[in-house]
């Protein structure tokens, strides 16, 4: 098929401190096989990284743009912003610690603008270590007896009974529906991105691609996992830099969302799993395994998550990109994934 029929596809990275992962990101997409897809333009959003990671970013082989915020404006932001750049019909979110095989995109894009899958509004890959090793990749919509279960280790006593939000490997071992695929590799239908306001800017960092993912099932479209779409991923190089803050936004994430999604008298039992056992037993851990730095950051995630909860009142409908009102300014060194 000549580049001028092939469907166009966009990418946007968000990068915060990601050192020279993102400089590797970008050369797997530029070496990517590219038979069942153009591409459009890839934009770099640079969330006030402090490292120069975003710094000379050039390759002739890329329709390349890099935007730089002036602070950090979260996940959802920046990617709702690099989207705004674009106009081509799939969009594709890259976490800048990833290095996509070869043939990632032609079988993610080749797959998603087939002419049978138009009830899947979005498709993500399989993550592999680099070693070659499987890494969850998918996950279910979380339930609140999913968080007591795992709070309470009840997960790992009785897997199949009480089964974890995250999918194990052994439980997703080939392409199939499935609630929400992983925010690293995250391909969509810009009709539907679009439809949906795109990611929800409440969500600073984490839950925003569950979230989004949840509203498209809501509207009738599936989430794909697609297995032999392989992409490497590091995960975590920016967040694990700032570890309190990552767990304080995974859990003001999650309680975001259950406010948005779930019944509402669920949300104060959630509320409460999380303050008296989640958080308790994180930092009982932490000391057991003398993982002092850990326990800080449990220390630190608690102090926030209940202040946030103080202060935070019942979520509002989504807002379309950029209109909404910006979340409440992070903590310095905020990671933006």
């Amino acid at each position: 098929m000549p580049q001028s029929e092939l469907p166009r596809l966009d990418i946007v990275v968000v990068n915060w401190n990601t050192g020279r992962c993102l400089h590797r990101c970008l050369d797997s997409i530029a070496t990517a096989r590219s038979s069942a897809y153009a591409l459009a333009r890839v934009i770099v959003v640079d969330n006030a990284s402090a490292d120069g990671s975003a710094d000379g970013l050039h390759d002739p082989a890329l329709p390349l743009r890099t935007l730089r915020n002036a602070h950090n404006r979260g996940f959802a932001a920046a990617c709702n912003q690099g989207a705004h750049e674009g106009n081509a019909p799939f969009v594709l979110f890259l976490n800048p610690d990833t290095r996509l095989h070869p043939d990632a995109l032609d079988r993610a894009v080749g797959f998603l603008a087939g002419p049978h899958t138009a009830s899947v509004g979005i498709c993500g890959g399989q993550m592999v270590k680099d070693d070659g090793t499987l890494q969850e990749s998918c996950a279910r919509f979380p339930r609140l007896s999913m968080v007591v279960a795992r709070a309470c280790g009840l997960s790992r006593l009785f897997p199949r009974l009480m089964p974890r939000q995250w999918m194990s490997v052994r439980e997703v071992d080939d392409s199939r529906p499935v609630d929400q695929v992983i925010g690293a590799f995250f391909l969509v239908r810009r009709p539907l991105f679009e439809e949906l306001g795109g990611f929800d800017e409440r969500f600073f960092l984490y839950y925003e691609e569950v979230d989004l993912a949840y509203r498209a099932r809501q509207a009738g479209f599936l989430s794909y996992h697609l297995a032999d779409a392989r992409v490497r991923h590091v995960g975590g190089v920016s967040s694990a830099q700032v570890l309190g803050p990552r767990l304080f936004h995974s859990l003001r994430g999650r309680t975001e969302f259950a406010r948005l999604h779930w019944q509402r008298a669920q949300v104060p039992a959630l509320v409460g799993v999380t303050l008296a056992v989640e958080l308790p037993c994180r930092a009982v851990f932490a000391l057991a395994r003398a993982r002092w730095n850990e326990l800080r950051g449990v220390a630190f995630a608690a102090r926030r998550y209940a202040a946030y909860v103080r202060s935070s009142r019942p979520a509002d409908p989504p807002t379309a990109p950029g209109s909404g009102s910006s979340p409440a300014a992070p903590p310095a060194g905020t990671p933006c994934r």
